[in-house]
């Protein structure tokens, strides 16, 4: 049976973040994700994980300013410096709460930058962000997203996601595969589950169209679950999804996938 992750991020948002670890633990939950943990204390964060007994699985690097529109600064050359800052505090929270996968985003690189230089940077930046996690113990995963939500970011596919990975050549680089992009971008995403198992590093979930749970859309779900299954996936399946109505009421297909399986 596959262990799904909560992502506090976009889940039981109907409370404050620091009470969402609770919320997960009881409904089930064995590990978290989020997004970006920077604005709260490391010490908090990990009181909490300890409190509720539940593990941190993900977290990203910081993206760069989120308000003015980065998503990610790794393929920018004239911001390495900036991104080399980015590890180390990615590194001090990873170790913090004890977590062991970490997502590199990739971000959106000006409509006139030279290619070269864009593919040449992400991937010096990827090479030294593998070398400083992997001190540490620490998977650095890399992310495809989708062009309709995020027009111009520099990774669009599994494919691409793969090719980079193996040209940057670290034992400790992984894909970041989201079902929800995938669906978006890839002519069938349980294919690539089954061409890119040997890669992947993290999943992550959502329906499309909405991005809301497991069921609202076009996605076949028993599908993917089925080929990570089939596929011996071992790791954490982040629930990122932006519920439908409440939390509690989105996880009626989590509940239900739990008891055909029990």
């Amino acid at each position: 049976m596959l262990s799904f992750s909560a992502n506090l991020s976009l889940l039981f948002t109907e409370v404050e973040f620091l009470e969402r670890f609770a919320l997960a633990s009881s409904a089930g939950f064995r590990a978290v994700e989020c997004q970006f943990p920077y604005p709260y204390r490391r010490e908090a964060l990990a009181e909490q994980l300890q409190r509720c007994g539940l593990v941190q699985a993900l977290i990203n690097l910081p993206p760069g300013d989120w308000s003015k529109g980065d998503r990610g600064i790794a393929c920018l050359p004239d911001r390495i410096a900036e991104f080399q800052d980015s590890v180390a505090c990615g590194i001090e929270y990873a170790t913090a709460l004890g977590c062991t996968r970490v997502n590199c985003l990739a971000g959106i690189p000006p409509s006139a930058a030279d290619p070269f230089r864009l593919r040449e940077t992400f991937i010096e930046n990827l090479r030294f962000a593998a070398r400083e996690l992997e001190q540490y113990g620490i998977t650095l995963v890399i992310e495809p997203l989708n062009s309709r939500d995020v027009p111009g970011f520099y990774v669009g596919t599994s494919g691409q996601a793969v090719e980079i990975i193996r040209d940057v050549g670290a034992a400790n680089l992984r894909l970041q595969f989201d079902v929800y992009h995938a669906h978006i971008m890839e002519p069938d995403a349980v294919a690539s589950i089954h061409r890119h198992m040997g890669s992947i590093g993290h999943v992550q979930i959502a329906d499309n169209p909405g991005r809301h749970e497991p069921g609202t859309g076009r996605i076949d779900f028993d599908s993917v679950f089925g080929a990570l299954q089939d596929a011996n996936y071992g790791g954490w399946v982040g629930c990122e999804y932006v519920p439908s109505t409440t939390t509690e009421k989105s996880l009626q297909w989590l509940y239900e996938y739990r008891s055909a399986r029990a």
